[in-house]
């Protein structure tokens, strides 16, 4: 399994109050409405549910009124696109004791999953694995887009295990947590690095992203496709280029996105597309469109999974709401709760994907009668594991404490 490395000594979260960054964090967590910030998901820097310190917003009286401080920020917003300053992605170097990560979950269509990257700066407010930050000592926030963790001897490690005699040959789900083509991939190549490894292998591998960087590795993927060793998925939850800007905003459009299937398609890639998560008012209108377009771009299987609102997620996506969507922020949750048995989410593995209720039934029903009637296939492909072949050798480096006897 992936294990934890030691919590960095920086970037630590700083005392409140400590910097502008978590002054602005403070105040949009109590103090006023909460505002967005340009090209990043969350509102806050919400406190992690690991932290020692705990911190409360209130008003003392001395400064203005949050109806005060609403309306300035308006006025600002006015003369000033960004109403808060952005925030810069920091990326922190790190070298992984393994990269394989094992998976129990039996509504999990993959065994074996591997990484890259910590965090993610595609931002999507939804995303599951954001909790994930708080056992860094940092934010499931802004943080977990802005303070990302980059394993750079990840294809090492993976030489390793794969040459080890007791190596069982399993598809490898790429990118699962965290997308292996976020933005940082352009520069630290760690994904590109992995499928050299794994084409030079002959081990199969599945890929899910929301990014068009994928059609860089297309010279790999496209002969292990012929092999039967590659499979790829497009996540696409609306259609809305607006919509998307804030629930994912540094992803691909939706459009681009089409596009990206279309490539694969044309190199022989079998591309599916993911419509994760499904936002009851939001982007639960655009199902059946996204299937249609989709399926025309050349997409040959389908999935769904209804919002899942783990730990700090539930509160980051109510902020997401009220900044967002006020409008309609209690009837979406109202619908989330509806498919949830009353709660805002149950981890039990039969109902997590789906939900359960009548809502959650005519969601299916919408899904698969779409599905159907536009050819879609709802099984995962069967890779090829019997071309695999370990690694002719696996270099000794300084990470390796017995190093190489021959």
């Amino acid at each position: 399994m992936e294990r934890p490395l030691p919590k960095p000594k920086s970037p630590a979260r700083p005392l409140a109050g400590a910097t502008r960054r978590e002054a602005d964090a403070d105040a949009q967590a109590g103090a006023r409405p909460p505002v967005a910030r340009k090209g990043r998901g969350a509102v806050s820097n919400l406190q992690g549910r690991f932290e020692r310190d705990q911190r409360e917003t209130f008003d003392d009286g001395w400064g203005p009124a949050p109806e005060d401080t609403a309306a300035a920020l308006e006025a600002s917003a006015g003369a000033d696109d960004a109403p808060l300053p952005p925030l810069r992605t920091e990326v922190h170097l790190e070298r992984a004791r393994s990269v394989l990560t094992r998976n129990a979950s039996p509504d999990v269509p993959f065994d074996v999953s591997l990484n890259p990257y910590r965090g993610c700066e595609h931002g999507c407010i939804y995303c599951f694995a954001r909790p994930t930050h708080a056992y860094l000592d940092l934010s499931p926030g802004l943080d977990f887009e802005t303070q990302l963790y980059a394993k750079t001897n990840a294809a090492e490690r993976l030489r390793e295990t794969l040459a080890r005699p007791s190596y069982r040959c399993e598809t490898i789900a790429l990118g699962v947590n965290t997308d292996a083509y976020q933005p940082i991939e352009r520069d630290q190549r760690i994904t590109r690095s992995l499928l050299e490894v794994l084409h030079e292998c002959d081990h199969p591998v599945a890929l899910i992203t929301k990014s068009s960087l994928i059609e860089r590795d297309i010279d790999l993927l496209a002969p292990m496709a012929a092999k039967r060793l590659a499979v790829a998925a497009l996540t696409i939850t609306t259609l809305d280029a607006d919509i998307a800007r804030t629930l994912e905003p540094r992803a691909a459009t939706p459009s681009r996105r089409l596009r990206t299937i279309r490539t694969l398609t044309d190199a022989g890639i079998p591309v599916g597309v993911s419509i994760a998560p499904v936002i009851p008012f939001i982007t639960e209108p655009d199902l059946e469109r996204v299937l249609e377009a989709a399926r025309e771009a050349g997409a040959v299987y389908a999935n769904y999974i209804v919002l899942r609102l783990p730990w700090e997620v539930r509160p980051l996506f109510e902020e997401w709401l009220q900044a967002h969507f006020p409008d309609r922020a209690e009837r979406v949750m109202n619908r989330v709760r509806d498919m949830r048995e009353g709660k805002a989410y149950d981890a039990n593995f039969a109902t997590r994907m789906r939900g359960t209720g009548v809502w959650a039934d005519l969601l299916r029903q919408r899904f698969y009668k779409a599905a159907e009637r536009l050819g879609f296939r709802y099984n995962r492909f069967e890779l090829d594991t019997s071309r695999f072949r370990p690694p002719a050798a696996v270099p000794s480096g300084k990470d390796d404490p017995q190093g190489s006897l021959f």
